[in-house]
């Protein structure tokens, strides 16, 4: 039976015990799938000053362990989605399982900082196979009317990842040294493939599989702008200098180059005709300015909760992962609106709960306290969550199968380039607003006037992404339907 159970086509009948089964080991896969690389992101940030010890390098040194990771995965997200639909997402899932948790065991056992930052790249190369074919499975492992509910489990899961790491990992260096940070992938690993490699659906072979070719060079050129633009927003510790220019520049080039291979090719990674269906781009657009805003409550909030309400070190810790947590706990209930309300809906009300959440954060005196900070705090992240669902599966859902993977993994792209936007930029805005030459010595006023000035900006950038997902749903210009939906690409 498990045969049948696996095979494409051969599923048992819709709502019997075997088909809700597999169904659950199958989801089961695809939230460690989830879980392990966001956990790997932020476990790492909690072993910074022990590795720097360890391998007697300065912070901005050790700083690479986890930027090789991110620039791993931003660079390669889009072009592992590709090879999912032209290889097969469940086999490329179980290749980028067994990539992810051998770099993992290569991390905890090398022996120089160097061969640690090569083993993270190749961590991040797994994490961006798992990521992108994650949500890609979704439409073929659940119905279309249970997918919102699975967007929010994902969700759910990468919020715990994020939140998990600094603790999971601070026990785990206590208790048993650094490299167990990394070897603790290896048990999840090994669960993980397992369970995709029993329960995930067998790949489909579509019939034109065998003329649609990768494309390297759109590929190759991407890669160099994605690479390049996150170097322009992270190196040069917040001082926007010649370098920073140069790599921007760069990365205009790299897209300019992007473009026109794409206009060249007949098997296009990103085909043209995508960007010019509104459902599409108006999703990934608010992808990306949802996420900018998010990092400005990781980018502000240390300085506010120490600094402008006096918070010790442990209290804004526990402070900080208030918003995390609301967010894990908020992503199945949202996953279940989403499904009972409709997509559409719920992403305008995600949007519209996030923008009063910063509105209030903008207005907030300082006297209003740790409890005025938290609830409009919480209030943006059960948002995010609601917005992140809703999102998801507006995109996914309407996108053919054979384009899943390119789908996701530009959907994962946008969040990502976001926050990394969102690290620069809302940075420079609180410094400025807040009139300081420096933050971390700035007197309590200057840093809540950063906070207000912070989050206007932000109302603001949510109200731009609240007025083009309107927009988009009341005058729809399906212009690339017949490549996310319709007519399958031409060799």
């Amino acid at each position: 039976m498990s045969k049948s159970i696996r095979a494409i086509g051969c599923h048992p009948q819709p709502g019997s015990p075997a088909r809700m089964a597999s169904v659950r080991w199958a989801l089961a896969s695809l939230s460690l799938s989830m879980l392990m690389p966001s956990l790997d992101t932020s476990i790492a940030n909690a072993g910074l000053p022990v590795l720097a010890e360890a391998f007697g390098a300065s912070f901005q040194q050790v700083q690479w362990i986890v930027l090789a990771y991110l620039l791993a995965i931003t660079a390669l997200i889009v072009s592992v989605g590709r090879l999912g639909d032209l290889l097969g997402r469940r086999r490329l899932l179980l290749a980028g399982i067994v990539i992810f948790s051998s770099a993992s065991i290569a991390c905890g056992v090398a022996p120089t900082l160097w061969l640690l930052l090569v083993a993270r790249a190749a961590q991040g190369v797994g994490a961006a196979i798992m990521m992108a074919l994650s949500v890609a499975l979704v439409g073929e492992t659940v119905a279309k009317e249970r997918a919102g509910s699975a967007m929010g489990l994902l969700g759910t899961m990468s919020a715990i990842g994020t939140t998990l790491g600094p603790s999971f990992g601070g026990f785990l260096i206590a208790g048993f040294g650094w490299r167990t940070i990394f070897l603790v992938n290896l048990p999840l690993g090994l669960l993980n493939f397992l369970l995709a490699r029993r329960w995930l659906p067998l790949d489909r072979r579509e019939s034109n599989a065998a003329r649609v070719r990768f494309d390297p060079a759109g590929t190759s050129f991407l890669a160099i702008a994605l690479v390049a633009y996150a170097l322009a927003m992270t190196v040069g510790a917040g001082h926007f200098g010649s370098l920073n220019i140069a790599l921007l520049s760069a990365a205009v080039c790299g897209v300019g180059l992007f473009v026109r291979a794409e206009m060249r090719t007949t098997s296009p990674l990103v085909h043209p005709a995508m960007l010019r269906d509104s459902s599409l781009t108006v999703g990934l657009g608010a992808s990306a300015l949802v996420a900018t805003v998010m990092m400005a409550t990781l980018v502000v909030g240390p300085f506010y909760l120490s600094r402008a309400l006096s918070l010790g070190s442990t209290a804004v810790g526990l402070a900080l992962s208030i918003g995390p947590l609301a967010a894990a706990l908020a992503g199945v209930p949202a996953g279940h609106l989403v499904d009972h309300v409709g997509a559409h809906r719920m992403r305008t009300i995600g949007l519209a709960g996030m923008a009063a959440g910063c509105c209030v954060l903008s207005l907030l005196p300082a006297s209003f306290g740790i409890a005025g900070y938290l609830m409009p705090i919480v209030l943006i992240t059960v948002s995010y969550a609601l917005f992140q669902a809703a999102n998801n599966t507006v995109i996914m859902m309407g996108t053919r199968t054979d384009r899943r993977g390119v789908v996701s993994g530009m959907l994962n792209l946008s969040r990502n380039l976001g926050l990394i936007t969102g690290a620069a930029v809302m940075g420079a805005v609180f410094a400025h607003a807040s009139a300081a030459v420096d933050v971390t010595t700035a007197n309590p006023a200057a840093v809540a006037a950063g906070m207000r000035g912070t989050f206007a900006v932000a109302a603001t950038l949510i109200g731009v992404a609240l007025a083009i997902s309107a927009a988009a749903h009341a005058f729809p210009r399906p212009g690339g339907a017949d490549v996310l939906a319709g007519a399958p690409d031409r060799a």
